[in-house]
């Protein structure tokens, strides 16, 4: 039922808001750059070279894509919880001032690099504004950039590596 088993506590109830993969959804996104289908939008996201999760106005969470390599790996234990609860408590006082700054339309972006485990890692979080610059919530960007940062000169042409 759940991706990792509970070790402390019993395994809780489902909640309802985690929806299966098998629903059937055979609408499209359309935007004026053009049109997807429920499938399409599911690759991209996850062939993306990236982290990403999504946080809404409230604090919660409700998507993560599902990158083959994940950096943070994530359950899908975490949809609907506030992201507080989704990042070790030394870094909480640090999102919440990121989320209140970007609430009140102070900033709209904080970005942060690291290193850990032999990686070189940015990390980003992006405001989300609806067309009246209402905060609507906060993309959290995650990606390996230690072979960005090597990169020299220039390739033109196709080589594969």
């Amino acid at each position: 039922m759940f991706e990792y088993p509970f070790v402390f506590i019993d395994t809780p109830i489902k909640p309802n808001y985690i929806k299966k993969k098998s629903i059937d959804f055979s609408g499209y996104f359309n935007t004026h750059t053009g049109e997807l289908n429920y499938e399409q939008l599911e690759l991209i996201f996850n062939a993306l070279p990236i982290d990403i999760t999504l946080i809404d106005e409230f604090n919660k969470v409700l998507y993560f894509n599902n990158t083959k390599d994940r950096i943070f790996p994530r359950s899908a234990a975490v949809i609907g919880r506030d992201v507080r609860n989704c990042h070790p408590a030394s870094s909480v006082e640090v999102v919440d001032k990121i989320i209140n700054a970007m609430r009140s339309n102070e900033k709209n972006e904080a970005q942060f690099w690291i290193q850990m485990k032999g990686h070189f890692i940015l990390i980003k979080y992006i405001a989300l504004r609806n067309n009246n610059q209402e905060y609507k919530g906060c993309l959290e960007v995650t990606q390996l950039v230690e072979q960005i940062r090597a990169l020299q000169g220039e390739r033109r042409l196709l080589e594969w590596d």
